[in-house]
């Protein structure tokens, strides 16, 4: 089966800028990070991660380029992990991030399963709309409201010894 995605840029500009991709459901998700990379007019040349998403974009699971994790903490890495282990009916959206330094963020998200054409090279660019600007947009990282947070304020009182027994917080 062919998978149909949408690539939108991450981005504070009226135009909308994505890429309408085929890709096969078998090839790996460094095919489909090729092609991302060839399609938006990027030499790929940078790390990239990719990471699943829920229907509200939150950044869970990362796929990345390298296994660069320590202990038993392994990663998935693109070139083992097939698109269809991450995506489907149930799972349609990925996060992309390409070149750590600049955060080129793009959503992508499944837009349909068609049967492959005979006539069709995969991977293929389908559709481009907008041009990609030269320098990343700028990422505003947002945390939760803390004007009403003291650190202070955690109910223990610092004066009252009398939960504290020597011999059982004895290191």
């Amino acid at each position: 089966m062919i998978y149909r995605f949408r690539v939108i840029l991450d981005n504070d500009t009226e135009e909308d800028i994505f890429r309408d991709l085929e890709i096969r459901e078998s090839d790996t998700m460094e095919d489909l990070h090729n092609i991302i990379t060839q399609s938006f007019g990027f030499d790929g040349m940078e790390m990239a991660s990719f990471y699943v998403s829920d229907e509200e974009w939150n950044q869970g699971e990362e796929i990345a380029m390298f296994d660069v994790s320590e202990g038993a903490n392994k990663v998935k890495v693109m070139s083992t992990t097939k698109i269809n282990d991450l995506v489907h009916e149930a799972s349609t959206r990925l996060i992309y991030v390409y070149d750590f330094l600049n955060m080129w963020t793009f959503f992508v998200e499944l837009a349909e399963i068609v049967e492959e054409a005979e006539s069709t090279d995969y991977p293929n660019l389908m559709f481009v709309q907008g041009q990609v600007p030269d320098e990343a947009p700028i990422k505003n990282f947002e945390s939760e409201d803390l004007e009403d947070y003291n650190e202070f304020e955690d109910g223990l009182d610092v004066d009252d010894y009398s939960d504290l027994d020597f011999d059982e917080n004895w290191n």
